[in-house]
């Protein structure tokens, strides 16, 4: 089978579920495992990447709001590629090719027929489930079995290690917030609430299975989480501590009780906590620890992987 896949999330399945070879086509967004680098890029952004948190906002909603597409594909390169399988998502049309674009590029190809699969998780369940659904397209349904299971098999020991299980009274878990961009303030929905529960906590504002939304400054203090987890959409740590002054200049930061109890993370969103991939498990594990300090998630959370905004919490 020849695959080009033009979503990260799927081509860290595909190479997890052992079909790496066959992928020939990848975005330019793919970028993990680090062999995928070798795989020609067929995309690239149609806006300006550049700049900070603010200036990206303005130019994606400037694209959408003009009707343009925020990605291109080289379709001539796809064609010459013989793909059997290309794989999209019709979830977000700020995170990759939107499957009604592609589509719209494909309707005046005259070659073979190639099959389209579409990915639109919502939840982690969802997440699973089009995993398993794309290991069955690529006749590798056991080896994903195979893969989800032992990956589930980690976050049980996980949880057992924290004492948490399925009748824990969820109010008596530290509150989280998820903070998915900082300029506009937006807070993570989709898979990332079940995300925080397998976590061991409590997500606020965001809600399982509804989209990445806006909210005000003041309904971030009126909710006071305990455990603020930093996590820009498609940012490095790095990049999130560039532009952590959008929040720690507002009026009541220092007020905040995750801020008073050192209890600020700034984690890789672009790695983990923003792709439905299989690397979610890793962003429990590192979750986990930010929620539970006392846990001893192995391997230890690396710098690019977790850094703390100030002092390091005491453990509970």
């Amino acid at each position: 089978m020849r695959i080009v896949s033009l979503l990260p999330a799927a081509t860290e399945w595909i190479c997890e579920f052992g079909g790496g070879a066959e992928l020939v086509g990848r975005s330019h967004e793919c970028d993990y495992p680090p062999e995928v680098q070798e795989v020609p890029v067929v995309t690239e952004a149609t806006y300006d990447a550049e700049g900070d948190s603010a200036a990206i906002d303005d130019a994606v909603q400037s694209h959408l709001q003009d009707g343009l597409s925020l990605y291109q594909v080289d379709l001539e390169r796809v064609q010459s590629l013989e793909p059997d399988l290309i794989v999209t998502q019709d979830q977000c049309e700020v995170c990759a090719v939107r499957r009604s674009d592609l589509e719209a590029r494909l309707a005046d190809w005259a070659g073979p027929d190639v099959d389209l699969v579409s990915m639109r998780p919502q939840t982690l369940k969802e997440v699973l489930d089009e995993a398993l659904r794309l290991g069955r397209r690529l006749d590798r349904l056991n080896e994903a079995m195979q893969t989800i299971g032992n990956l589930e098999t980690g976050l049980q020991a996980l949880r057992n290690q924290m004492g948490v299980d399925r009748d824990t009274n969820p109010q008596a878990l530290p509150s989280v917030a998820c903070i998915e961009w900082v300029e506009p303030l937006m807070v993570a929905g989709h898979w990332m609430p079940d995300v925080v529960e397998m976590a061991g906590g409590r997500a606020v504002l965001g809600t399982a299975g509804e989209p990445t939304r806006r909210v005000d400054w003041e309904a971030l203090r009126a909710a006071d989480p305990d455990v603020l987890a930093i996590m820009p959409c498609g940012f490095s740590i790095d990049e999130t501590e560039r532009d952590l002054h959008y929040l720690t200049e507002r009026d009541g930061w220092d007020e905040l009780s995750a801020v008073q109890a050192g209890r600020v993370a700034l984690l890789d969103g672009n790695a983990y906590f923003n792709r439905p991939g299989p690397r979610l498990y890793r962003a429990i594990e590192v979750l986990a620890s930010v929620v539970h300090p006392s846990i001893d998630p192995q391997p230890a959370p690396a710098a690019w992987e977790r850094q703390w905004t100030s002092q390091n919490p005491r453990p509970v």
